[in-house]
């Protein structure tokens, strides 16, 4: 997994900090705008790619995609201010939320085994030994012939030196279902019909070539307007991703401008009490198993790749519908903007009629730094009348939801969770074994659950694409915020409370 602390992340932060700089001060559509690209790429600067000029037509186009645009439909003859003009005048996000930056793209070269001049031309020679294709030959040292080669790695595992290793090409070794692969010209293109938001391949290119369209510029018109109420929706994970108090993480959010600041570990406590009531009536009908259905990415990818599976998924709608829902009930012509380090959001958000934008964690603290909030020195929010449960809170980390469920069940003894941590291809076929289970052509063993809990991200959402804290320390901060949550009852306790 590529490490969150890269220059591609520092450089979208960049971008998108000037951006909330200069739209807060009124001037987005000024010409100052269109020089991003030198500010960032300034005359003296060592360049990524051939030259500077080359490297501030990239950030031009990485700038306009900031901008919530697809960079497929980019017009050269076109400035960042033409474009600023018309995000201010948009009415809402457009489809598709991701888009490629051809030009960014490596084109890497398909996946394959490499000997590197780490090979001794040693005497043992297992490498050529063990391949069951006799692909490689020795001459000095080990060289393999791709026409016979079928990439299956016992080369690579049996050498000693380590000195053969297998490249890969990250965007589409990351995607668990095959949604990327290359065009014509050997560049990245994304299936939509196949895609399921889940933000890994934006996550691991190391060339940035993969972006979300970013809605921060659509959520500060509004807040500069005043027009309407804007409501701050921020997931549990959002806990785990700054060093401070979650009271502060209000503050901050009211200092920004947001008029209301919800907690959607609200909408976690709905959510888990609906789930917890599905299973037990689905377990006495019979059913053999039931999956949980707060991570979009997961439902997604049931609904376009296991469609056995599809019967199974919980009905119950996800934290943030419901926390939105809240909102609507109590504001209906306020503005709900989701905040979390979840890409899936974002497509859910399209299709959900209670929520207006998703925020990325990158993005809500890049408008913190364009505010000049220092998060530290914030005085904390009053404790708000409602607080969620503890195992609303931890809805945040792989796990959690299962057990959230566990708690409110009357006979919580019925209930084998199986935990997929990780949407990967292994993953993946899992969810083919269950669909399997679930028409009758696999019979379920004792070891096998009956409620099915999917992280999308290893981790759970504290891991989301977006996160900007890594996932030891992130588990940590979610901790302290889960303790500070409501204490959960069982059924039981609750009836010998009553």
């Amino acid at each position: 997994m590529l490490n969150i602390n890269n220059n591609s992340n520092a450089i979208k932060k960049k971008i998108l900090v000037r951006l909330a700089q200069l739209q807060l001060e009124g001037r987005l559509t000024d010409r100052e705008v269109n020089a991003i690209p030198k500010e960032i790429i300034p005359k003296d600067a060592k360049p990524f790619s051939c030259c500077i000029y080359h490297d501030r037509e990239l950030i031009k186009m990485r700038t306009l995609a900031r901008l919530g645009f697809s960079i497929e439909k980019y017009d050269e003859d076109k400035e960042i201010s033409d474009y600023a003009e018309e995000a201010l005048e948009r009415d809402k996000p457009t489809w598709p939320m991701l888009t490629v930056l051809h030009e960014a793209c490596n084109a890497c070269v398909k996946q394959d085994y490499m000997v590197t001049n780490a090979c001794q031309g040693c005497f043992a020679r297992p490498c050529m030994m063990n391949c069951p294709k006799k692909a490689i030959n020795i001459v000095h040292h080990a060289h393999i012939d791709a026409a016979k080669c079928i990439h299956c790695g016992l080369c690579a595992q049996n050498c000693p030196y380590h000195a053969i290793i297998k490249i890969t090409v990250p965007c589409e070794a990351a995607c668990p279902v095959g949604a990327i692969s290359k065009g014509a010209d050997g560049h990245e293109v994304i299936d939509y019909h196949k895609c399921i938001f889940c933000g890994n391949c934006m996550r691991e290119c190391p060339f940035g070539a993969m972006m979300d369209k970013s809605q921060l510029v659509d959520v500060i018109k509004h807040i500069m307007q005043k027009k309407r109420r804007v409501t701050a929706l921020y997931a549990p994970a959002i806990a785990s991703q700054f060093k401070i108090q979650p009271a502060q993480f209000e503050t901050a959010l009211l200092s920004a401008g947001f008029d209301i600041v919800l907690e959607v570990a609200l909408g976690a406590d709905i959510c888990a009490e609906k789930e917890a009531g599905e299973f037990e009536e689905r377990m006495a009908r019979g059913d053999k198993v039931m999956t949980t259905s707060c991570c979009s990415a997961y439902v997604r990818a049931v609904r376009k790749h296991v469609p056995e599976l599809i019967p199974c998924v919980s009905e119950t709608r996800s934290p943030m519908h419901y926390t939105a829902e809240l909102a609507k009930k109590n504001d209906p012509d306020c503005i709900t903007v989701f905040i979390g380090p979840c890409l899936a959001k974002r497509r859910e958000g399209m299709d959900d009629e209670c929520v207006d934008y998703v925020l990325t964690v990158e993005e809500i603290d890049a408008f913190f730094s364009a505010k000049n909030i220092e998060l530290s020195k914030l005085v904390p929010a009053e404790k708000h009348k409602n607080v969620p449960t503890q195992s609303a809170r931890n809805f945040a980390k792989t796990g959690g939801v299962a057990q959230a469920v566990k708690v409110r069940l009357k006979h919580p003894e019925i209930l084998k969770a199986d935990i997929i941590d990780g949407l990967n291809k292994a993953g993946m076929e899992k969810l083919k074994f269950y669909g399997q289970i679930n028409v009758g052509n696999i019979q379920p063993e004792p070891e096998h659950g009956n409620l099915v809990e999917v992280m999308a991200c290893p981790g759970g959402c504290i891991a989301g694409p977006s996160a900007i804290t890594n996932v030891k320390a992130a588990t940590v901060l979610l901790e302290r915020y889960v303790k500070e949550g409501l204490e959960d009852k069982t059924e039981n306790q609750k009836n010998t409370d009553g």
